[in-house]
């Protein structure tokens, strides 16, 4: 019990709101969505659409604590999609998605997972491939973090606790980069394949409990438009 105590002390410090910060990221979102609904009502033959797939994603170690190895802690992500044409081969393609990040990673003490919720709001472009089926997709994503949870396992027991948007232990806006390829069976249905990676860490401090790092993530999914 003494052990279990000390580990949820590690693992759950209190949080401070940061109200500004929040105020700030909502405002953002909004704007994310403001330009998002205005650009595919501004054009013509836009498609909307839906999307779900699986994510594997892990994290890239930067400088700080980083004495510990990882493994891929798997998720998933949903959301929606706007095919805006520009010109013969390419489109405009935003989407918003909810997407579940972390990694996974086994210590001294015993397993550790943490897992991160964001909003996803990829910009890109797609580009078909000599008039086939297949598209280049490519772009800059935004991601606003809403949660984390971490949970810590061993003979002992489990230990979870779970951060909020207003947590200053992570930044909750990152920038980040999306490339992959999609197929097109037809003119409804798709099948994708990405790989999304942060060009910012998600702290500047690291720390034993939050040590530096960049989200990577390798997806594949389905979408359907209407």
């Amino acid at each position: 019990m003494c052990f279990l105590f000390f580990v949820a002390h590690f693992f759950h410090k209190p949080s401070k709101l940061k109200i500004l910060k929040t105020q700030h990221m909502k405002k953002i979102m909004i704007l994310a969505l403001g330009l998002f609904a205005a650009t595919a009502a501004n054009a013509q033959d836009v498609r909307f659409g839906v999307k779900a797939g699986l994510n594997l994603p892990n994290i890239i170690k930067d400088d700080g604590n980083n004495n510990f190895s990882t493994k891929v802690n798997p998720g998933f992500n949903a959301g929606v999609t706007v095919d805006i044409p520009l010109i013969s081969g390419l489109a405009f393609t935003p989407e918003i998605l909810f997407a579940s990040k972390g990694y996974k990673a086994t210590t001294s003490l015993g397993e550790f997972t943490q897992t991160t919720y964001f909003v996803d709001v990829p910009i890109l472009a797609s580009i078909k491939v000599a008039g086939s089926g297949l598209n280049i997709v490519v772009g800059p994503q935004v991601s606003f973090l809403t949660s984390t949870k971490n949970k810590f396992e061993n003979g002992f027991g489990t230990v979870e606790s779970e951060y909020n948007e207003d947590s200053d232990k992570f930044k909750k806006s990152l920038l980040g980069g999306v490339i992959g390829l999609r197929y097109d069976i037809n003119d409804k249905f798709d099948i994708h394949g990405r790989y999304a990676l942060d060009f910012q860490k998600n702290n500047e401090d690291g720390t034993s409990r939050t040590p530096e790092y960049k989200n990577q993530v390798f997806s594949v999914g389905v979408g359907v438009k209407f």
